[in-house]
């Protein structure tokens, strides 16, 4: 898909029929700079080559803001869901052949955890549990949020008041490669560099530098030390 049709067919999205009625405008897709999936390697990042059902980090749009990359090993299709402040969108679904792979910023929309290189309470859990009744959903141990990754990152359960921003991926049909391109729903960007601002400066870098033109996606058990897991 040509850039220009893809702003045009996300646009025309946002501001699709069926808006309920509770909401005050539409959220529209916001755009970053282009930064291409690769792997440890340095080569581009195929679809195919996404393994099913694992937790897969890469950073975007800044240096510091983690996302999944996730194939669900089944369609993820488009859903219709509404930001905490009631502005509506309309997530797309997956990409690849079977529509499976998605990806979304794994800042929790509740107290904003995250994957740090020390310790991650959030990724995507297929088995269930006793706080995990459902099953294949990202769920943050913190406070037990749980979103659906199949249907946008919609909240299936926990406090948190809307889905996790999606990110935006184009699929090179041709090459088999995997771009992101934008983010779409409730960004938590803003709030998590105040909260996380000295920590961060701590760790070194510019967090608040926009992605390269390629971001390393990683394996989460390779990316952290240790995974909670609830």
């Amino acid at each position: 898909m040509q850039r220009r049709e893809f702003v045009k067919f996300c646009a025309a999205s946002a501001t699709a029929a069926r808006v309920p009625a509770v909401a005050a405008a539409d959220a529209t897709p916001k755009f970053y700079g282009r930064v291409k999936l690769i792997g440890s390697n340095g080569a581009p990042l195929k679809a195919a080559a996404v393994p099913v059902e694992r937790n897969l980090i890469f950073h975007y749009p800044f240096a510091a803001t983690p996302c999944f990359l996730l194939n669900l090993a089944r369609p993820a299709l488009a859903a219709r869901l509404v930001t905490a402040d009631q502005r509506a969108y309309e997530w797309q679904g997956g990409l690849g052949p079977r529509r499976s792979i998605v990806a979304y910023s794994a800042i929790c929309a509740h107290q904003l955890a995250y994957p740090t290189r020390e310790i991650s309470f959030i990724s995507y859990r297929v088995e269930k549990s006793p706080r995990n009744r459902h099953g294949n959903v990202i769920h943050c141990c913190a406070e037990h949020s749980q979103y659906d990754p199949a249907e946008g990152a919609r909240v299936l359960a926990g406090p948190a008041p809307q889905p996790l921003a999606a990110i935006l991926l184009e699929h090179d049909a041709n090459t088999d490669e995997l771009t992101a391109v934008g983010t779409l729903g409730g960004e938590m960007f803003n709030q998590f560099f105040v909260k996380y601002d000295v920590k961060l400066s701590l760790e070194g870098g510019a967090p608040r530098a926009s992605s390269d033109t390629t971001s390393v996606v990683h394996e989460l058990e390779n990316y952290c030390r240790q995974q909670v897991k609830c």
